[in-house]
């Protein structure tokens, strides 16, 4: 009660609303562009609980962890939006499958050594090479389908492991690698939102365990999952995954992919000089 006496409500009814607008943003950009929610849900709660005084210890830990959870629901309806339409192929999806796991395990056990300050070094980084990815918009071509099963569980523990520590749907790591293979777009699109549901769901519980009895966690957070957070992004998230997809299936999507790049660009560098700077 002492937290939330302590802002105005007008200045409540602002993060109540800002975490809405986030909610959707993130579930039609997973649906539509296949980059994950989570690299929209991370920076926004890393700034929100910046501003609320969070300690730096904390506040990536839950961003990341909060993240994850509001991933599930939306990588499930995003999947199913995209198995309907012919964009899923559980043949492409299946040999990913348990090198992402081993990825996740990696990812749960590292963010459970690493400080907040590195955890959002480490999401800064990856976010500023995605964003250079999807503004220079040059598929790289290596090879027609994915390497073998050696080399597809390295792949796979690459996206599992990286999104864990990030807090990142599979497809904003998992899409330019499908491409890179020659997947079409609207294929990759749909395994990413799928790989989705594989990382995020054992990696919320991870984080949701690895937070269990940390110190000054922001209130309303169980281990290091905001359910304030969660069920202000979760609802409009689910509503929105469906539109990403359908309008995926529809438009050129390359004008806001570029806007998009350049956000996440100026996020990543803020986010980058903040970590160094606590």
């Amino acid at each position: 009660m002492d937290f939330f006496s302590a802002y105005s409500p007008l200045w409540l009814a602002g993060l109540v609303c800002a975490l809405l607008l986030t909610g959707a943003v993130a579930g039609i950009l997973a649906g539509l562009l296949g980059v994950g929610g989570g690299i929209v849900i991370v920076p926004v709660l890393y700034h929100l609980f910046t501003l609320l005084g969070i300690d730096p210890e904390v506040r990536m830990h839950v961003a990341v962890g909060t993240s994850l959870a509001a991933i599930v629901p939306t990588s499930i309806i995003s999947a199913r939006a995209h198995y309907k339409r012919g964009g899923l192929k559980p043949e492409l999806l299946k040999p990913l499958i348990p090198g992402t796991l081993v990825g996740v395990l990696i990812g749960a056990l590292l963010s459970g050594y690493l400080s907040g300050q590195v955890l959002a070094a480490i999401f800064a980084v990856i976010a500023l090479l995605v964003a250079l990815n999807m503004a220079v918009e040059r598929n790289l071509s290596l090879r027609d389908g994915l390497p073998g099963t050696a080399g597809t569980g390295v792949l796979g523990v690459f996206i599992g492991s990286l999104s864990t520590l990030m807090g990142i749907g599979g497809g904003t790591l998992s899409v330019p690698i499908l491409n890179a293979c020659r997947t079409p777009m609207h294929i990759a699109v749909g395994t990413g939102a799928a790989l989705g549901v594989v990382i995020s769901l054992p990696g919320a519980l991870a984080y949701l365990i690895n937070g269990l009895g940390a110190d000054n966690l922001p209130p309303a957070t169980l281990g290091y999952v905001n359910l304030l957070g969660l069920a202000m992004i979760v609802p409009v998230t689910m509503l929105t995954a469906p539109w990403g997809a359908r309008i995926a299936h529809a438009i050129n999507a390359r004008l806001l992919r570029r806007l998009f790049a350049l956000f996440l660009a100026l996020t990543a560098v803020r986010m980058l000089f903040g970590a160094f700077a606590l």
